[in-house]
C-alpha cells in the first residue's frame, strides 16, 4: 500500500479540492504553453527520405528547388467554345495581378489546352513547400478579382497549395462530424455502465480535461519534435479512447470495493484500494502505450515521429489525471453517496444497493463457457478463425497515399481532375538533380541533354524537358515531363526507367557526380521503401518491448510470450481484415470511399504500434484481476475463470468507447485516416472478444500453473495470511 499510485491517491483523496483545483491549473498552463510558444510545424527538409530526399536536398543547396504551383484554368462560363480573346484579356489581367504579389515567385506564359477549351495560367509561390498553403489566400482573392471583371469566363484554382488547404479544412470537419458521433454514444455506453449521469460523466470529463492539456502540451514539445500536421488527430483519437478507459478501469474498481465492503469502509479507504490494484493496472499499460510507441521514432520519419510524440503526451496526461484528480472526485462523490445513504436510513428507507458487483453476467457466462469446458478446441477453433483472416495479407499490397487519393469533395479536386484531362502532359514531373565538380559542367549538361533525348523517344515521357545550372556551375537539373496520372503503373515505371536506364548510361558515367530523381512520384516510391527497411528494426523492438513490460507486470516469461504472440495475432487478423475490406471495391459503397487498390504505406506500422500498446489496457487489467486472484490461494483454473468474469463489464465497455471513438474515424474522408480508423476499431474488437475471452483464458487453462514461471505466486499466497494486518484487507501491489 506504500507504491508511488496508492500514496498519489491517498494525498489527492486526502485534499480532493486541492488535487481538483491542482487539476484544473495544469491543464490551464498547458493550454497557455501552447499557445505562447505555438506549434513548430514540420518543415519541406523533415519530410526528405531515400533518393528523393537526397536530390531534393542537392536542389535546394543551389537553390533550383521546384516551387510550389497554383494552376488557374479559364474556360468558357457556358461549357461551349472558348473566346480565346477573350480568355487571354483575363489571362493577362490574371498575370498582372499574380505578379504584384509578394508571395509569388513568377507566372509562367499562358498555355492552351490541344482541345483549345481551356487556357491554364500557371504560378509559382516563394518560400517552403509546406508552408505554401498559407499564402493561397492571396491568390484566390486575385482569381476572384479577374473573375469579376470577365462575367462570361469561368476561372477556377487548383493546385497543391490549395489542394493541400482543401484537405485541412475538411480534416477539421471529419474531425468536428467525429466528435459529435464519438461523445454522445461514449456517455450513453458509460451511463449504462453506471446507471448514473453523473457518475459516467467523469470518465469523459477527464479525458476531454486531458486531451486539452495533451494538445497544449504537444505544441510545447514540437519545438523538439516537429509536428507534421497529425497530432491533434492523434490526440483526439487516442486521447478520447485511453482517457476514458484509465478512468473506467480505476472508477469500476472503486464501485465493486464499495459494493463489497457494505458501507463498512470509508471513501478514502476505498480509493486506496482501488489504487493499489486498478490504479497500478493503469500506470503499467500506460508506460506499455508510451513505451511501444516510442519505437515509431526508429523509424526516422517525421510522420511517425508526430504521432508517436502525440500518442505519448496524452497517455501520459491520462494516467496522470486517473491518479491525481480521480482519486479526489471519487472522495467528493463518495461522501456524497454516505451523506444520501445516512439521510435514507435516518428516514428508515433501504440503502440503494451500488452497482459494480464481480458476477460477470450470463452472457460472459456463456462466453467463457467454451474456453472453460473445451480449452484445447477452443484455442485451436480460435486460432484458426484468426489465421483465416490472416490469409487476405499475404496481397497486401502499400503505396504512399498521393494527391490524387484525396476526396473529390474538395473544389480544388475537381479543378485538379479537369486540368489532367486537359493538359495531360502536365500531369506528373521528374526532376532530375546532378551535383559534380564545376569543371565537369559541360559533360553534366551533355549527359542531360541525352537523357532528354532518350525519355522523348520514350512513350512513357512527353518530349517537353528543361535543363537549369546553379550560378557556381556545380548543380545542374533536368525536368521531364510525364502524362500519366502520379499513382499509375506507368508513373512508376517511367521512375524506374529514369533511375535504372537512362540515368546509369549517361550521368552514371560522369567521374565523382552525384545524382538523383525527384518529384512527387519520386517521393510515392521511395517512402514505402524506406519504411520498409525500417520496419524490421521497429517491430524487432516493439516485440521486445512488449514482451519487457509484460515479464516486468507479472513476472512471468510465459506470459510475456503468450502476450507477444496474442498481439501480433489479433494485428495481423485486423490488417487481413483491412486488406480484404480497402484494396477491393465490394465495400466502397458501404463505407463510403474509392478505392485505391492499396493500403497507406503508414497504417500497418502504425496498428501494429499503437495496437501492442492498447492491448496491454486489456492484457494488463484482465491478468491482474487473475493473479490477485492467485495470490490470495485461488487455484489457477478458478483465478482464470473468476478474473475474466470480474473483468468482464469493463473489458466490454472499454472495447466499446474504443470502438466507437475508431469507428467514427471511418467517417472522414482522408482514406488514410478512414483506413486507420477501420483497422484499429476491428483490432479492438478481435482483441477483447476473440482474444482475451477465448484464446486467453484457453491458453491459460491449458498452461495451468505454468503460466507464471518462473515466478511461483501460488506458493507466497500460503505465507501472506501470516502477514496481514487484520485491520487492512490484503492488496498485492507488487
Amino acid at each position: 500500500m506504500n507504491s508511488l499510485s496508492v500514496r498519489v491517491a491517498r494525498w489527492s483523496a486526502r485534499h480532493p479540492w486541492r488535487a481538483i483545483a491542482g487539476w484544473l491549473v495544469f491543464v490551464a498552463l498547458c493550454l497557455g504553453a501552447g499557445s505562447a510558444v505555438g506549434t513548430n510545424s514540420a518543415k519541406t527538409a523533415d519530410y526528405r527520405v531515400g533518393e528523393a530526399g537526397r536530390a531534393e536536398a542537392l536542389a535546394a543547396e543551389a537553390h533550383l528547388e521546384r516551387r510550389a504551383a497554383e494552376q488557374v484554368l479559364i474556360s468558357s462560363r457556358s461549357g461551349g467554345a472558348l473566346d480565346e480573346g477573350a480568355a487571354r484579356a483575363a489571362a493577362d489581367d490574371l498575370t498582372d495581378r499574380m505578379r504584384r504579389l509578394p508571395e509569388v515567385a513568377g507566372v509562367a506564359e499562358p498555355l492552351l489546352s490541344e482541345d483549345r477549351r481551356i487556357l491554364m495560367v500557371e504560378v509559382a509561390l516563394k518560400g517552403e513547400e509546406r508552408d505554401a498553403k498559407d499564402k493561397v489566400d492571396a491568390l484566390v482573392a486575385q482569381t476572384s478579382a479577374v473573375q469579376k471583371s470577365h462575367p462570361g469566363l469561368l476561372l477556377e484554382e487548383t493546385g497543391s497549395p490549395s489542394v493541400s488547404k482543401g484537405v485541412d479544412k475538411q480534416r477539421s470537419d471529419d474531425l468536428a462530424l467525429s466528435e459529435a458521433i464519438t461523445l454522445p454514444v461514449t456517455l450513453v455506453t458509460l451511463m449504462v455502465v453506471f446507471g448514473s449521469v453523473t457518475m459516467a460523466g467523469v470518465p469523459l470529463l477527464l479525458a476531454l480535461s486531458s486531451i486539452a492539456a495533451a494538445v497544449g502540451l504537444s505544441m510545447v514539445v514540437s519545438h523538439v519534435s516537429p509536428d507534421a500536421g497529425v497530432g491533434t488527430n492523434v490526440i483526439l483519437m487516442i486521447g478520447l479512447a485511453v482517457g476514458v478507459d484509465y478512468t473506467l478501469f480505476y472508477l469500476k474498481r472503486e464501485r465493486e470495493e464499495r459494493a463489497r465492503s457494505g458501507g463498512r469502509l470509508s471513501s478514502e479507504a476505498l480509493v486506496e484500494l482501488a489504487a493499489a490494484t486498478s490504479g497500478r493496472a493503469v500506470v503499467v499499460s500506460g508506460l506499455a502505450v508510451v513505451a511501444s510507441t516510442a519505437t515509431l521514432y526508429l523509424a526516422s520519419d517525421v510522420i511517425f515521429s508526430s504521432l508517436a510524440t502525440g500518442t505519448i503526451v496524452v497517455v501520459l496526461v491520462a494516467v496522470a489525471s486517473s491518479l491525481t484528480a480521480l482519486p479526489a472526485l471519487l472522495v467528493k462523490l463518495g461522501r456524497r453517496a454516505e451523506r444520501r445513504a445516512l439521510r435514507r436510513a435516518e428516514r428508515g428507507n433501504p440503502a440503494r444497493r451500488v452497482r459494480g458487483g464481480t458476477s460477470g453476467g450470463r452472457l460472459w457466462n456463456a462466453l467463457l463457457r467454451p474456453a472453460a469446458r473445451h480449452p484445447l478446441a477452443t484455442l485451436c477453433v480460435s486460432v484458426v478463425a484468426l489465421l483465416a483472416l490472416v490469409v487476405p495479407l499475404a496481397g497486401l499490397k502499400i503505396t504512399e497515399m498521393s494527391r490524387d487519393t484525396h476526396s473529390r469533395d474538395i473544389p480544388a479536386m475537381q479543378v485538379y481532375d479537369r486540368l489532367n484531362e486537359a493538359f495531360p502532359e502536365q500531369r506528373v514531373t521528374h526532376q532530375v538533380v546532378v551535383r559534380a565538380d564545376a569543371s565537369r559542367s559541360p559533360e553534366v549538361g551533355g549527359a542531360l541533354r541525352e537523357v532528354a533525348r532518350r525519355a522523348a523517344a520514350d512513350p512513357l515521357f512527353t518530349d517537353a524537358s528543361r535543363i537549369r545550372a546553379s550560378a557556381d556551375g556545380r548543380t545542374s537539373t533536368l525536368e521531364l515531363k510525364v502524362p500519366h496520372l502520379g499513382n499509375s503503373d506507368e508513373a512508376y515505371d517511367s521512375l524506374d526507367r529514369l533511375r535504372d536506364d537512362f540515368l546509369p548510361a549517361t550521368v552514371g558515367r560522369i567521374t565523382g557526380a552525384e545524382y538523383g530523381v525527384s518529384g512527387d512520384v519520386a517521393r510515392y516510391a521511395d517512402y514505402p521503401a524506406h519504411q520498409n527497411g525500417k520496419l524490421p528494426l521497429v517491430l524487432g523492438a516493439l516485440l521486445l518491448v512488449t514482451f519487457a513490460m509484460t515479464v516486468y507486470a507479472f513476472r512471468s516469461v510465459v506470459l510475456g510470450l503468450l502476450g507477444v504472440g496474442l498481439n501480433l495475432l489479433s494485428a495481423a487478423a485486423a490488417l487481413g481484415l483491412l486488406v480484404l475490406v480497402f484494396q477491393g471495391t465490394w465495400a466502397e459503397g458501404l463505407l463510403d470511399f474509392r478505392s485505391t487498390g492499396s493500403i497507406g504505406s503508414r497504417v500497418p506500422l502504425f496498428l501494429f504500434v499503437i495496437l501492442f500498446g492498447l492491448s496491454m489496457d486489456y492484457q494488463v487489467f484482465v491478468v491482474s484481476r487473475i493473479r490477485e486472484a492467485v495470490l490470495a490461494g485461488v487455484p489457477t483454473r478458478q483465478a482464470v475463470l473468476d478474473g475474466i468474469r470480474s473483468s468482464a463489464s469493463v473489458v466490454t465497455s472499454a472495447a466499446v468507447v474504443m470502438t466507437t471513438v475508431f469507428t467514427s474515424f471511418v467517417f472522414l474522408h482522408i482514406i488514410e485516416m478512414k483506413q486507420m480508423g477501420f483497422v484499429l476499431a476491428a483490432a479492438v474488437l478481435i482483441d477483447a472478444f476473440v482474444v482475451r475471452v477465448m484464446v486467453l483464458p484457453a491458453a491459460m487453462l491449458l498452461l495451468g500453473e505454468a503460466s507464471w514461471w518462473p515466478s511461483r505466486p501460488g506458493s507466497r499466497a500460503t505465507a501472506a495470511p501470516e502477514k496481514r494486518s487484520p485491520s487492512r484487507p490484503a492488496v498485492d501491489v507488487r
